[in-house]
């Protein structure tokens, strides 16, 4: 009787890690839009803030750049 006891705690403990597992890995495929959209961020604020300011380039790489100009 304590062995089935047993089997069924680890059988348990099993799923739920399996579980766990496949939960985190959808999260992680779903990321992989945001990934991409940081990694493009990055690069286009390090290319536009070269001769200009880290402020004026975040607004340019998120669109709003002719919101903010100087007339």
């Amino acid at each position: 009787m304590e062995n089935k006891n047993i089997n069924l705690i680890y059988t348990l403990i099993l799923l739920s890690i399996f579980s766990l597992i496949i939960i985190f890995s959808v999260i992680a495929i779903n990321l992989g839009p945001l990934r991409i959209w940081a990694d493009y961020q990055n690069t286009c604020i390090k290319e536009e803030s070269f001769n200009k300011t880290i402020p004026w380039a975040v607004r340019k790489c998120n669109g709003r750049s002719k919101v903010y100009q100087v007339k």
